[in-house]
C-alpha cells in the first residue's frame, strides 16, 4: 500500500507537489488538483502484474480520499502506456487456480473510483492495456498510441472487459474484428472509431491530459461526480430507465450548495467559489 506523503515541494508560483514513495512499478504525484499515476515497468513494456494493479489501485483510492484531488490520470512511458497483462505471471495458471482466486477481479476496483480518471495512452495500449484504457472514463492518445486486443493470438480472450467495453465504444463488427483477428487499431482510427477523444502529438500528450484533468478539477466534485454517475449509468440501463435516472440526478443537483453557487454566479456575472456540497 501507498505510505505517507515523503517529500513536499512548493513555491508561491506554483501549486503544491507531492511526491508519494516509488514503487518499483508505479510512481504516483500530486500536482495541485491533479492526482497523476505513472507505470513504471520499462523492461516489461509495463506489463500488468498483480503487483502493479494493486499499486493503480492504491493509488487512485488515495486520491478518491483526498479532498484536494478533483481528477485523476494514468499514464505509462512513450513506448507504452500497457502491452498488456503479465504473461510470465499467468502461464501456468490452472482453471482451478483462476476460479478459486478469481483472477483479474482486482482489476474493476478502478471502476469503483467516483472521481474522473484520464488514461494518457503513449505506445502500445494491448490486451489488458487496452481493458485498463477502457476502465478510465476518458482516453486521450499520442499519434503513435496502438490498441488492440491480441490475447486470441495466445489461445485465450479478453479476461478484463474486453468483449464488453469494446463493443460499447466502437460497435459490435469492429469490435468482433478486433477480438477474433487480434487486429491493432492505430490512434487516429481509435479516435475514429470512437475508442478516443482525442489524438494528439507524442511530446504533448500529459500537458494536454493535464490540462483536460484541471478544467475537470476546476468544477464542483460532487456534481462532477454525479455527471460521472449518470453517464456510467446508461452502460446498465434501457434508454427510458437512463433518461429516468438523469432527470433523478439532475433534480438531486438542485439540493446542493453547488448548484446555487454556480447559478448565482452566472446572474451576477462571477466565478463561482465551489465548496463541494
Amino acid at each position: 500500500m501507498l505510505k505517507q506523503v515523503i517529500k513536499t515541494v512548493s513555491s508561491s508560483q506554483a501549486p503544491k507537489k507531492y511526491f508519494f514513495k516509488q514503487f518499483c512499478t508505479s510512481t504516483t504525484e500530486k500536482k495541485g488538483r491533479v492526482g497523476l499515476v505513472t507505470l513504471n515497468r520499462p523492461k516489461s513494456l509495463n506489463a500488468l502484474s498483480d503487483g502493479l494493479i494493486s499499486e493503480i489501485n492504491s493509488a487512485v483510492k488515495l486520491f478518491q480520499e483526498d479532498k484536494d484531488v478533483g481528477s485523476i490520470i494514468i499514464t505509462g512511458s512513450e513506448k507504452a502506456f500497457a502491452a498488456g497483462a503479465d504473461i510470465k505471471e499467468m502461464e501456468k495458471v490452472t482453471l482451478p487456480d483462476a476460479y478459486n482466486n478469481d483472477l483479474l477481479a482486482q482489476w474493476h476496483d478502478l471502476t469503483k473510483i467516483r472521481k474522473p480518471i484520464i488514461a494518457a495512452v503513449n505506445g502500445y495500449a494491448l490486451g489488458g492495456g487496452c481493458e485498463l484504457a477502457m476502465m478510465c472514463d476518458i482516453i486521450i492518445a499520442g499519434e503513435k498510441a496502438v490498441f488492440g486486443q491480441p490475447e486470441i493470438k495466445l489461445g485465450t480472450i479478453p479476461g478484463c472487459g474486453g468483449t464488453q467495453r469494446l463493443i460499447r465504444a466502437i460497435g459490435k463488427s469492429k469490435a468482433m474484428e478486433l477480438v477474433l483477428t487480434g487486429n491493432n487499431l492505430t490512434a487516429v482510427e481509435a479516435e475514429k472509431a470512437g475508442l478516443v477523444s482525442k489524438v494528439v502529438p507524442v511530446e504533448e500528450l500529459l500537458t494536454e491530459a493535464t490540462k483536460m484533468a484541471e478544467k475537470i478539477a476546476s468544477y464542483s466534485q460532487l456534481t462532477v461526480a454525479m455527471a460521472k454517475e449518470a453517464v456510467n449509468a446508461s452502460y446498465e440501463l434501457t434508454l427510458q430507465e437512463g433518461i429516468r435516472f438523469e432527470r433523478r440526478m439532475f433534480h438531486s443537483t438542485f439540493g446542493t450548495h453547488d448548484q446555487k453557487e454556480g447559478m448565482n454566479a452566472f446572474v451576477e456575472k462571477r466565478t463561482p467559489t465551489w465548496h463541494n456540497k
